[in-house]
Parts: C-alpha cells; structure tokens; sequence
C-alpha cells in the first residue's frame, strides 16, 4: 500500500518544515519529497553532521540522498536553481529533480518587476517574483516548464511577450538577467514528467510552503503568498493517486515568528537564546524576523481551516526551537488530539523527539 506524510506549517512560515522534511526523509531513504505549493522563496534550513545547505529550488530530502518533485502549483527560477545545484554538487546532495509540465517559471521580469513595484513592496515581498509570476500566469502571457524544452526560438518569442507584458525596455540590467536566465536553461537537464512519475514510489513525502497563515484564501489580505499553504494541493495529488494513507505533520515553533509586513497577534521582542543558525535574517524586501508569543487561538484556527482540505489517518503535532525560549509548550489549549507530539531542540534533526 502506498503511503503519504505531509507537512504543513500552523503560521506565518518559518515554522520548521525543512527540519521535519529531514527527519522524515532520513526514516523513509526511498521515497521522494514533493513540493506542492510556493517556489524559489522557500528558506528551509536542514543541517546534517557534515553540511548545511538553505533549500529553495530543490526539496529538503536532497542532503539526505531523495529526489525532489515540484508540481504544477510550484514556481521554479532557472538562474536561482541553477546557482542552487551548484551548491548541492559541491555537498555531495541529490539533484534529481523533477518537474511538473505546468509548474510556472519565473522570469527575469517578474523578478525585476516584484522589486520595483511600489505595491508590492508596501504589502510585503521576498524579492523572488513569485508572487508576480503567478499573478502573470493568469494572463494570457504564461510560461509553463514544459516551455524551457520548447524550440528556443519559441521560447524567445514568449519571454518577449513577457517583457512586453511588464512595458519593461531593453537596459543592460535587463539584458544581463536575461542572459544569466537562458545561460542556466541550457545547462541543466530538465526532466519534466506529470504526476504519473511518482507513481514509481511507495512512499511520498509532501513539503509543505509557507504557513496556513500566509494562505492566500484564509490570510489576512493583501499580506499573504500567492499559494494554497493548506494540505489542499498536496490531498488532491494523493486522491488522483489513489493514497489512503496519509499522516499529517503540523509545524510550530514555540513561539511566534513572521517575516515580513502584515498583521501578526502578541507580537513583541522576545529573549531568545540558542538561535545562532537562524536563517530568516534581514533584507531590504522583509526586513527583521518578527517575533511573538505563541497564539493558540491561531493555531486552533489554522487546524481548523486544513480540516477542510485533507482526510488523514493520523494527524502529529512537530514543535521546533524548544531551546530557544523558556515558554512551555500548552498542549492542553489545543483543540486537535494529536496521534503524536515531537520536539526539536537544535537545528539538526537528530535531536527530533517525541515529548508527549
């Protein structure tokens, strides 16, 4: 029988996905990990014994040896993902990756338009155009994964489009990026299978984007990703593959974070400790890391709204950064009874324990 884990985030991100990625992955070597929703802004941290490697382009099995998928529902940036497994060679991770025919490509004038929007900067961006290529991608200007093994010449034709679409001019920053962009397309090995490739497996592991509370359809608008951050993507996959079996993975820190503008309950500084690999640092499009006490109120929302998109056999509760802060876990203010509750205390994932 095939089986199904999926993981998903109960806040604004930066919960801890990429760590419970790689704790399921180290238990299940066969499998391949599925990104299902978000794209190249993805920041999931996994530290292994030898390396450490920031996931984006690439699913955080890939130190751990698995292969990563990304569906239709994904971006993907050639030139980012490129640089990215480039990186991974060097650390000995897998780049095998797979790609959904119509997973949306990002292109230099997304990238260029999401950092030059006035808009998009008052409502919050990581400065990655995903959120512009989505957006595009309603648009009769689309650009799809299975485009970049099209004829270049057609190719060319549709990045036109693209760049006429923005009203963007020819310039040497543009020209630049452009270059790096068609560079990275020619160099790397594009597999582009549909989900009948996953198939081959027995095992899937589903990473989940973002938090639920970033959902573009139950956050607080105009402050969320353009995505679905809910199991939503990831069920309906395990319904067209007839997997019955799934075992959820719910991600908090223990305390609250968000990075980036917008709403965020009990926010206020925090005395933390023990955070040195912290990966959400500043930058000139999200600025500091946010931080707050943990809103059970909210979590019991955003277990409440995924209810809506997912039947799981058993549902487990993953809380991260437990050494960073005194605050004790209030397991009793929780709505959901969890099969399971696990704990991190560092950022490797060794140290993953059950502590209910």
């Amino acid at each position: 029988m095939k089986t199904a884990q999926i993981i998903i985030g109960l806040g604004f991100g930066d919960e801890g996905k990429g760590i419970t990625t790689d704790f399921l992955a180290q238990q299940h070597p066969e499998s391949v990990v599925i990104r299902f929703s978000g794209g190249q802004q993805a920041a999931h941290t996994v530290m292994t014994d030898d390396e450490k490697h920031v996931h984006s382009s690439f699913a955080s099995g890939a130190l751990r040896g698995l292969p990563s998928y990304f569906t239709e529902h994904c971006t993907i940036y050639p030139t980012f993902l490129f640089n990215e497994r480039e990186e991974l060679i060097q650390k000995n991770g897998n780049i095998e990756l797979i790609i959904h025919p119509l997973a949306k490509v990002t292109t230099p004038f997304d990238v260029l338009y999401n950092r030059k929007n006035v808009k998009n900067l008052e409502h919050g961006t990581c400065g990655k155009g995903v959120g512009a290529t989505m957006k595009r991608n309603e648009s009769p200007f689309k650009l799809f994964a299975v485009d970049l093994i099209a004829p270049r010449t057609m190719l060319i034709e549709k990045l036109k489009g693209i760049a006429n679409y923005y009203g963007f001019d020819k310039g040497e920053e543009i020209e630049t990026a452009l270059q790096d962009f068609l560079e990275a397309v020619d160099k790397i090995n594009w597999k582009i299978e549909g989900y009948e490739y996953l198939k081959s497996f027995n095992h899937l592991i589903f990473e989940g984007s973002q938090g639920i509370l970033l959902d573009m359809d139950h956050g607080v608008f105009p402050n969320v990703t353009y995505a679905n951050t809910t199991s939503k993507n990831a069920f309906e996959i395990c319904q067209f593959l007839k997997i019955e079996d799934i075992e959820m993975f719910y991600v908090t820190r223990c305390y609250s974070t968000r990075h980036g503008s917008g709403w965020m309950s009990n926010e206020k500084s925090l005395p933390l400790k023990n955070n040195q690999e912290e990966t959400c640092t500043f930058n000139e499009y999200q600025k500091d890391l946010r931080f707050g006490d943990l809103d059970y109120d909210l979590l019991n929302y955003a277990l409440k709204v995924d209810e809506v998109y997912v039947v799981a056999q058993k549902k487990n509760l993953v809380v991260t950064c437990l050494d960073q802060s005194d605050e004790k876990l209030k397991l009793e203010n929780l709505n959901v009874k969890f099969d399971a509750v696990f704990g991190s205390f560092s950022p490797y994932s060794k140290d993953f324990k059950r502590i209910d």
